[in-house]
């Protein structure tokens, strides 16, 4: 099997599709291989090589992908997101020890100047759309000595990412191509994909989702990737009419943004079918789901990932398998359990931490020992999800540990309010969280967005919520807002919304 994303991508055939772009002549996967060859060449010449890493600021888009992959196969990749400020550029740059940073010639990111701060050569990208999508060339002047090329080895770091670090400082997770390569096997297997299947690439590529679900994966199993610049959901069905994609994933934010507008593109839909639609990063509403459905006449697929596992850990399967609506599948990779705080597995029907472990998996935090600690036990990764596995091994998360609402001592998953909000009609997204309170430590807050046209107050959804749910679960507090705070993603943010909203 393959070990490498190198011999990963050798699968794919000669003149077949690998990489395409919207106005842009599709790259075969010769040419992709050839560029990575050129690209981790250019790289050797100019000192960086296994293990070095190295920093990739590009906006959405071909080069992204392509550079991602030349830079992995030859060195280590860090994506990051082109979004951040200076001060974040600093922090990343800093903790990262990259060796070099890539920028598109004529970018003006601040990450170049945090760059030349810390000391950091400046690799500039040429784009070469004429030869093909996602084609360029390096100018690595800035970079000083040379080194042998030595071809990449299983167990070397290929991806380096970092947590979210919503309530901690973001901790480093290198992903090796023994990583990558199983993560990519599990997610082709659990999509059939084939070198029949065109993904359209949506997801951000410094994300693990994106990278793993929406690139590596389809490529691995020989099919091609259609790469957007970045999510649009205006321009979503005209990319669907271009790149005759069989399939897209997305987080729910996205897949509700493309629901808006699905209405009037029914004709592009009809002649563009799907063979499935696939769902991660966040949790997928079941009537969300139902909607997605039966607009698109396609089968969706949710999923359960995270950064330190390559992304996917377990998935519904595709029909004839069972799909559940509310669980995340079943186990697709790695092996999964649930684990008491002790560290004692849990039966069937119980609930407790969602552990994982199998190839995919990260051997742990890159210089955090507390961090190791606290996330591996007896041999198993500890996620920092709540969940519990029914007898048939179907996953249903109840929470993040850290997101969960301790009101005077009941214990409140915020998922299970979200989903009793979203089947209001008038509820277009919805986000549960806690507040503080002075007598119960804390209480039920909510941020809701109606849907264009309707109108509802607070009174009105907490009856309707109350009607559903026990009293000591519905929001005491519920705003009403014209956009709930995202992540660079696109999932909601649940995590200090009481803060930012001044509850």
């Amino acid at each position: 099997m393959s070990a490498t994303l190198r011999e990963l991508l050798a699968r794919g055939r000669y003149g077949h599709a690998a990489i395409a772009a919207p106005g842009a002549e599709t790259l075969p996967f010769a040419g992709l291989r050839a560029l990575m060859a050129e690209t981790g060449a250019t790289l050797n010449a100019g000192g960086i090589g296994r293990g070095a890493r190295v920093a990739i600021v590009l906006g959405a888009g071909p080069e992204l992908a392509a550079a991602f992959l030349g830079v992995a196969a030859a060195a280590s990749a860090a994506p990051l997101n082109p979004a951040y400020r200076a001060e974040e550029f600093e922090f990343y740059l800093s903790d990262l020890k990259a060796r070099a940073l890539v920028v598109e010639a004529e970018s003006e990111s601040p990450a170049i100047a945090v760059a030349r701060k810390l000391g950091v050569p400046v690799i500039r990208l040429y784009p070469a759309r004429e030869k093909g999508a996602g084609c360029f060339t390096l100018d690595i002047s800035e970079l000083r000595g040379a080194r042998t090329a030595d071809a990449a080895r299983p167990g070397d770091e290929a991806l380096v990412l970092h947590t979210s670090g919503t309530t901690s400082r973001p901790k480093i997770v290198p992903l090796t191509h023994a990583n990558i390569a199983a993560s990519a096997r599990n997610i082709a297997a659990t999509l059939a994909l084939s070198d029949k299947d065109r993904g359209l690439a949506i997801m951000p590529l410094f994300h693990i989702h994106g990278l793993m679900a929406g690139l590596v994966a389809p490529l691995a199993a020989g099919g091609s990737v259609f790469c957007a610049p970045g999510f649009n959901a205006l321009k979503f069905f005209a990319w669907l009419e271009e790149a005759k994609p069989s399939w897209y994933t997305a987080v729910p934010t996205m897949h509700q943004a493309v629901l808006a507008r699905a209405a009037a593109n029914r004709a592009i839909i009809a002649a563009n079918p799907l063979r499935f639609i696939r769902s991660s990063s966040a949790a997928l509403a079941p009537t969300l789901l139902a909607a997605l459905e039966e607009t698109f006449a396609a089968p969706v697929i949710e999923a359960y990932g995270m950064t330190e596992a390559c992304h996917q850990m377990s998935s519904n399967p595709l029909p004839p398998g069972t799909r559940k609506a509310g669980t995340v599948g079943i186990a697709s990779g790695p092996e999964i359990a649930i684990m008491d705080r002790e560290g004692n597995l849990l039966r069937a029907g119980e609930t407790g931490e969602i552990v994982i472990r199998g190839d995919n998996v990260t051997s742990g935090y890159g210089d955090n020992e507390k961090a190791n600690a606290e996330a591996l036990t007896h041999g198993w990764f500890r996620t920092g999800d709540q969940g519990v596995m029914a007898e048939d091994g179907y996953l249903t998360i109840t929470g993040r540990l850290k997101e969960i609402i301790n009101r005077g001592g009941e214990k409140i998953s915020p998922r299970e309010v979200d989903e009793v909000l979203m089947d209001h009609p008038a509820v277009e997204q919805a986000v549960a969280f806690a507040i503080p309170h002075d007598m119960l430590g804390e209480d039920v807050g909510a941020a809701v967005v109606l849907r264009d046209g309707k109108s509802l107050n607070e009174h009105d959804l907490r009856a309707f919520v109350s009607a559903r749910l026990a009293d000591f679960k519905v929001p005491r507090r519920i705003v009403f807002l014209a956009d709930i705070p995202k992540g660079p993603t696109g999932k909601l943010q649940r995590i200090g919304l009481a803060q930012k909203l001044g509850l």
